[in-house]
């Protein structure tokens, strides 16, 4: 009994094997790794040039205001007990401007790292979507998510090459 029961399970699942292979034989599946698209499009290469040298600039700028406000530290340090008391709000008024500027650099920058990141991920998955409805794929996976990746299910190549193609440098 116990047997039969072994032969008609593995019949069963047999039979619903070969069912759902026939049903999705004319699928067609590929990955694309969205790390090397992002890594290859030149588009995000020169957001990233940019948002560097924003970085550096502002970098620059704090770094100059930081020096500014050890000079009047010195300053102050060199003051008699008088003078140190008035100095002394001023050098603190200071302070907080300089903290406030750093914080709104620092977010003024995040933000547009956001919002860049936001744009270019909708124009990469655009562009995994037109090349599946072009190409008729069911289904391109993040090749992130795949344990085993065969070769010549790889879109990653054709998904850079619609990127860059369409895309115009700001030169």
């Amino acid at each position: 009994m116990k047997k039969a029961v072994v032969v008609m399970l593995s019949l069963v699942v047999g039979i619903a094997g070969v069912a759902f292979k026939s049903a999705y034989a004319a699928d067609k599946f590929g990955y694309v790794s969205i790390e090397r698209v992002g890594d290859s499009y030149l588009k995000a290469k020169e957001y990233m040039k940019a948002l560097e040298g924003k970085q550096t600039g502002y970098t620059q700028e704090i770094d100059k205001k930081r020096n500014e406000l050890k000079a009047l530290q010195d300053k102050l340090n060199l003051l008699n007990d008088k003078e140190k008391i008035t100095k002394t709000a001023e050098l603190e008024q200071k302070v907080k401007e300089f903290q406030a500027f750093v914080q709104s650099k620092d977010s003024d920058l995040r933000k547009e790292h956001v919002d860049k990141t936001i744009e270019l991920s909708k124009e990469i998955k655009d562009a995994i979507d037109k090349y599946a409805a072009q190409d008729g794929f069911t289904i391109i996976f993040d090749a992130a998510a795949l344990a085993y990746q065969p070769k010549n299910m790889d879109v990653t190549d054709k998904i850079i090459d619609m990127l860059n193609s369409s895309y115009k440098p700001k030169s």
